[in-house]
């Protein structure tokens, strides 16, 4: 790769059959409207895929109890090869050629988020009027976990980051900081129960090493997120059959169909996993920062 090759790639995390299923259409993506542009794979079955000058693979054994903070791998990773990465969730599609803008922009230091807000403000439209107990021990929890940070969700501004498109830039080691951040709220989500969203973690971690945080809607990037995508149509703002075949393909992926056997096997397997994963995070923390994980 020449010098200029070497400042932006694509970067995802995929585990499991599905999600390794998913990826292998985000793959097809990028070599048909990326073509050239380096991509960089974490995955838990490399032997699935092959790698190449710019489609890169790595090994990733899970460090967490489930798998969805597990990203910040792939995006360290990418970021010790280059300047920029642009992370994208496993079961996103592209959909149009990418514009140039986008892979040979001088991203700012940071991250940039196709969609973003405040956490304040994520929080207001998700309690609403009916205050779900879901999301008001989530906020709770969140506030918890500022407080670990000696931070204020309101008071210091922090950034709700949705989680399924982003680019972040390298800034003078804050990048590194940021993800040793990140990944220390992961294991403390973990070891409390709270598995997804890690957009949490992320925007407290972002905040507390200064790391910005920037709002773009990268014109011209036509892509695929289900949740996006029926958000749209639901404000009319897409045409339900523009993008059906993609709902359709990943309905497809997501949901095979499983006998009853299978199924109830899959279920007993994901339960002793989850049992062996959170003791071993358990036993493993222990001696690390009692009084941060614990207390």
């Amino acid at each position: 790769m020449n010098k200029e090759e070497k400042s932006f790639c694509f970067c995802t995390f995929a585990a499991g059959p599905i999600y390794r299923a998913l990826v292998k259409n985000l793959v097809s993506d990028i070599e048909k409207y990326a073509p050239g542009t380096p991509f960089i794979l974490f995955t838990d079955k490399p032997s699935e895929f092959s790698n190449n000058s710019h489609f890169l693979v790595f090994k990733h054994r899970r460090q967490g109890v489930l798998c969805y903070h597990e990203r910040r791998f792939a995006i360290a990773k990418a970021l010790s090869m280059f300047n920029s990465c642009m992370y994208l969730d496993a079961d996103v599609r592209i959909c149009a050629p990418v514009p140039q803008d986008i892979v040979a922009r001088k991203w700012l230091p940071g991250i940039t988020a196709r969609s973003c807000t405040s956490m304040t403000k994520h929080f207001r439209t998700l309690l609403n009027d009916s205050h779900p107990p879901s999301m008001v021990r989530k906020l709770e929890f969140t506030k918890k976990m500022a407080r670990k940070l000696d931070l204020d969700l309101e008071a210091d501004q922090v950034p709700f980051i949705n989680e399924f498109l982003f680019v972040v830039t390298r800034d003078a080691g804050r990048e590194v900081e940021f993800l040793e951040q990140w990944g220390k709220l992961a294991t403390y989500c973990e070891l409390n129960g709270i598995h997804n969203d890690p957009a949490f973690a992320m925007g407290l971690a972002a905040t507390k090493v200064g790391f910005a945080v920037r709002h773009d809607v990268m014109e011209g990037l036509d892509f695929f997120d289900d949740r996006i995508e029926a958000v749209r149509i639901a404000k009319g703002q897409s045409d339900p059959e523009a993008k059906k075949v993609y709902f359709e393909m990943q309905k497809k992926l997501e949901y095979p169909h499983r006998s009853i056997p299978q199924k109830i096997m899959r279920k007993l397997g994901k339960f002793i996993d989850y049992g062996y994963q959170s003791t071993r995070l358990k036993t493993t923390t222990l001696l690390k920062d009692f009084d941060f994980y614990y207390r």
